[in-house]
């Protein structure tokens, strides 16, 4: 049986790693005083990235793609790796023990109106010596690029000189925003794209039941609770295997 965690899809390679080893290769970069950025890649990012080479070359920026979710870890079986599953929700949380263990500053940066601010109020309800700051985003496009309120939303986070901040754009604006941004944080360790975290964390969406989550079928609580998300799912469960498996086979 295969022992690597790693593995490629559509030319990027996935890191399939637990969290111990995340934090053993955030604390490599640190030594050297660099930026660590995590992409949490799921089926609907890297679909994204196969059609749009601009997304592509954005994510091959990053330090890290973990498995975020079981359509991605099983066309990593498929590949013959062995990754582990890391949600980005719950990497996002782990990331915060570390940062109050360090007392490092947090930033909270996106969602929705007030959704950022929630979100910072609640997790400092659980981690009470921890810095957060929160600020919403604003409208940010395609190139990473805000409107006049994310521009003011990222002057004042800038001006707090976080450890961390966690993005919440939405893929792809996201993590073009990282790539656009991430240098102008003189202070920064870590910086991960977090999706729809903060709606949970703030409580406007419920995440699936744990179970549900660790048997890999958090989609389908998802699309319980919002079946607008169909065509999103319809392509994380059907699409992206399909492209997956003729990338892998149509090869020379």
């Amino acid at each position: 049986m295969s022992s690597r965690s790693n593995f490629e899809i559509f030319g990027l390679v996935i890191h399939g790693y637990n969290f111990k080893e995340i934090d053993q290769r955030i604390n490599e970069a640190a030594k050297h005083a660099r930026p660590f950025w995590i992409v949490t890649a799921n089926p609907e990012i890297l679909l994204q990235a196969r059609k749009n080479p601009a997304d592509w070359q954005v994510l091959r920026q990053a330090n890290l793609r973990i498995v975020d979710g079981f359509g991605l870890q099983l066309m990593g079986w498929i590949s013959g790796a062995r990754p582990k599953r890391q949600s980005g929700a719950d990497l996002a949380f782990e990331i915060l023990r570390r940062a109050e263990k360090e007392n490092w500053k947090v930033a909270f940066v996106g969602g929705a109106e007030g959704v950022a601010e929630k979100a910072a109020r609640e997790m400092r309800k659980k981690f009470s010596h921890l810095k957060i700051y929160a600020a919403g985003g604003g409208r940010i496009d395609a190139g990473g690029a805000g409107d006049a309120k994310a521009e003011q939303s990222l002057k004042k986070i800038l001006e707090q000189k976080p450890e961390v901040v966690l993005a919440a754009f939405g893929h792809p604006k996201q993590e073009a925003w990282i790539a656009r941004h991430s240098q102008d944080f003189s202070n920064l360790k870590i910086i991960l794209g977090v999706g729809g975290t903060f709606d949970f964390w703030a409580g406007r969406i419920k995440r699936a039941p744990k179970f549900m989550r660790s048997i890999g079928l958090e989609w389908l609580w998802r699309l319980f609770l919002e079946p607008k998300r169909w065509r999103r799912i319809f392509n994380a469960v059907i699409i992206f295997p399909c492209a997956v498996l003729k990338n892998k086979f149509s090869r020379p």
